[in-house]
């Protein structure tokens, strides 16, 4: 379906990426921090059958175009559930049942199943922001009008896209991630010295007891990992979802995993845990993806329980292998039990909301302020429980997580 809206615009409503040239689409997503909005993924999230209308996540991308030329691109998805998102708005669903108004289908913007932040409008370099996003907000309103669609939401938003998009009428709601920042570290004792000396001991301890079990844990990224060790991961990765009830939440299937080696290994880093009698099959592995200076945690599993491996594999491999390639943030994904002692604060991210019933959209206006004071506030009750040594996370007015000494 093509609209014309302008002389110099065309735009086009696309259910799949693949019908976009990759080289059109990553020139729009190349420039940017995330990787998780690159043509790669996303292709292969749909054609590997995890984001698809039968999974819940019906693809309709939508795109603007001068003459042949994409000039901007928002992937978004028609969703009857509100699982694989991480952003829990069940609370809005039960409201709009209670005031008898259906709440899905939504339409979403996010990059499926991928709790971690930088999604926003992709944008030509050289175009007029504004007057594009503009654009797709009207036609994103118009589409949700016609197809009598509750609301349209952003979630893991990019913080400079935010206040733009306020600007343009949507409603700003504060959330948590863990996530680490590199200070200046040069080392992993560099990072060790930031905690006080009993969660030194701690993680020196837990650092110890992988080797006593008699295991090796590699860093293995790019064309350095073998192509077995993709269906491997997807083995540990289901296995580990059914080993603790979380069968709903396997939401990436076997193909998906195959296919990065193939296209997408270069962004790819796993942290394999090795018996020292056997050096071709893990005992567990951590699956994370980076970009630039970002490294981002996705899975892990293990083939039997081996005290402190998680710990391991997923937070001190992947932070000594940043510091050394210089990583400057860490977000190793989703939960934050074991994350906030172990150097990961409580950091804010955000969601954008645009609800289309009007005493839905008055009630999210009305309460959302008191809402982000709340979550403001556990931020900085959980920042001021991390054993750091003489150091304060402290959040800022705008939502920033910095750091200084206690006495300074």
């Amino acid at each position: 379906m093509v609209e014309q809206l302008l002389p110099r615009y065309s735009v086009s409503w696309i259910n799949k990426i693949a019908e976009i040239p990759q080289t059109a689409w990553d020139a729009l997503a190349m420039p940017l921090k995330t990787p998780f909005l690159e043509w790669e993924w996303l292709n292969n999230l749909e054609t590997s059958g995890s984001a698809t209308a039968k999974a819940g996540w019906l693809p309709n991308h939508l795109t603007v175009w001068r003459e042949r030329q994409l000039i901007a691109a928002a992937p978004l998805y028609v969703k009857g559930h509100s699982y694989g998102e991480f952003v829990f708005d069940h609370q809005w669903a039960d409201l709009a049942y209670r005031l008898g108004v259906q709440y899905y289908p939504k339409l979403l913007g996010m990059a499926p199943f991928t709790p971690a932040e930088g999604y926003r409008f992709l944008i030509a370099p050289g175009e007029d922001e504004d007057e594009l996003t503009e654009l797709m907000v009207g036609a994103i309103d118009h589409f949700c009008d016609r197809h009598q669609i509750s609301g349209c939401n952003f979630l893991y938003v990019d913080p400079e896209w935010r206040p733009i998009m306020e600007r343009h009428g949507f409603t700003s709601w504060m959330h948590h991630s863990y996530v680490w920042q590199n200070s200046g570290f040069n080392t992993f004792d560099d990072y060790l010295q930031v905690f006080n000396a009993n969660q030194r001991r701690n993680i020196k301890r837990e650092r110890k007891a992988v080797e006593t079990a008699g295991l090796r844990l590699v860093t293995l990224t790019g064309d350095e990992i073998p192509k077995s060790l993709f269906p491997t991961m997807y083995k540990f990765y289901s296995d580990h979802c059914d080993k603790f009830g979380w069968w709903g939440s396997k939401y990436l299937t076997k193909k998906f995993f195959e296919q990065l080696h193939h296209h997408y290994r270069h962004r790819v880093l796993f942290v394999a845990a090795y018996n020292e009698n056997d050096s071709h099959h893990p005992t567990g592995m951590s699956f994370c993806i980076t970009k630039g200076d970002r490294l981002y945690g996705r899975y892990w599993g293990s083939t039997h329980e081996i005290d402190c491996l998680h710990f391991n594999a997923c937070y001190y491999m992947p932070i000594e292998w940043a510091i050394a390639n210089g990583i400057q943030i860490f977000d190793p994904g989703a939960g934050g039990q074991h994350k906030k002692r172990r150097g990961f604060p409580a950091t804010p991210n955000h969601s954008l909301h645009r609800f289309y019933n009007p005493r839905l959209s008055q009630i999210l206006r009305s309460y959302i302020s008191e809402v982000n004071e709340i979550e403001r506030q556990e931020i900085d009750a959980i920042n001021q429980d991390i054993p750091f040594s003489r150091r304060e996370v402290k959040l800022n007015p705008d939502g920033e997580v910095t750091f200084s000494d206690a006495d300074s």
